[in-house]
């Protein structure tokens, strides 16, 4: 799908773009935090990602390779530590899944974002995929592999997800390193240096905190969501657990970061109006610069956002409280583009 069939799909629909709508210029969409599967109930190969991204006018998603998948299980509390890879195991396992991805974007005639030319494009309307990870796993405690996976096209990384590891705590379980290690610090000023997007997303505010200092970029917590009202804790139900404080998420948005919103119903509500309407309020509360969508498509059980023509009706949504266009942009695709933009920027040789 070129980039004129891409915008006809997406101008054809009329429940998009009401007629009342039809003035306005289209507004792309980025994700911060996707994901598609080759196994389970509705595999990549059952559906074509980009007629869904032309359904949206998503033009700008953070394919999220889940690096600890292999060693993942369900518990009550939702997911939780099963097992330990041995030496080299998350690195095979992130090679063949990130070519699986690979394949797959290519069969659909999609691009992945490698520059900001790229990234210039993607702000025009011309879809691009973010090869991302979640969890760090596969560098096992060797930082040549970050070299490894930003040759093959990797931009974003997730430094902790689901189990235990050698670069910082996670939210979900116990800590034991007590914020970020000395490792955690070099794998975060390595992606710097090669000009990787740090994602903080699962990290605990101790590591979060930690990363900010050595930080010379701007980073990311692509997906959960931000709290006034408690203090998230390890022990708490895991949607509870995995929100974000409100002066951890200034924090990040102070250095220029930006923090996404995911679509729990149980946290955001249960309506497309209720998630627009959460997220309006914290970019009230951290700035327009600083929100944006990061959905966890497909991670989640019954969301509330469920594909990218979702996320047009949320864009439907702020125009009928007549947000301004500006807003809207910034917060549907030029901020995660700008995030990405500046961690290119502080690449070294």
């Amino acid at each position: 799908m070129d980039r004129r069939q891409f915008l006809i799909a997406g101008l054809a629909s009329p429940v998009l773009f009401p007629p009342q709508a039809l003035a306005r210029a289209p507004v792309f969409i980025a994700d911060m935090h996707f994901h598609l599967f080759f196994i389970g109930p509705n595999p990549a190969s059952s559906r074509s990602l980009a007629r869904e991204m032309a359904a949206g006018k998503a033009t700008l998603v953070s394919w999220s390779l889940v690096g600890d998948l292999g060693w993942l299980g369900r518990s009550p509390r939702g997911f939780v530590q099963k097992g330990a890879p041995r030496r080299g195991e998350a690195a095979a396992w992130f090679h063949a899944e990130l070519g699986r991805i690979k394949r797959y974007i290519a069969g659909q005639n999609l691009k992945i974002v490698r520059t900001s030319a790229d990234l210039d494009l993607a702000l025009r309307g011309d879809p691009h995929i973010v090869l991302s990870v979640e969890g760090a796993t596969f560098v096992d405690d060797d930082l040549s592999q970050l070299k490894v996976a930003y040759d093959a096209g990797v931009r974003h990384i997730q430094l902790v997800h689901y189990i235990r590891n050698s670069i910082g705590d996670f939210q979900t379980e116990r800590p034991q390193h007590n914020g970020l290690t000395a490792f955690g610090r070099s794998v975060v000023q390595e992606c710097n240096r090669l000009g990787i997007l740090v994602d903080l997303a699962h990290c605990t505010s101790d590591v979060v905190t930690a990363a900010l200092s050595v930080s010379r970029a701007p980073m990311v917590w692509s997906h959960s969501s931000v709290t006034r009202w408690r203090s998230p804790h390890w022990s708490m139900p895991a949607w509870q657990a995995r929100q974000l404080n409100a002066a951890t998420a200034r924090a990040i948005a102070s250095k220029g970061g930006v923090v996404g919103l995911w679509g729990v119903r149980s946290d955001v509500g249960q309506t497309i109006g209720a998630y627009a309407d959460r997220l309006a309020e914290m970019a009230d509360w951290l700035g327009e610069d600083h929100a944006a969508f990061g959905t966890d498509m497909n991670g989640l059980i019954n969301p509330v956002i469920a594909n990218f023509t979702d996320l047009q009706r949320v864009i439907d949504h702020w125009g009928r409280r007549n947000t301004s266009d500006r807003r809207m942009r910034k917060l549907a695709i030029e901020n995660y583009a700008r995030v990405l933009r500046q961690a290119f920027a502080a690449r070294q040789a």
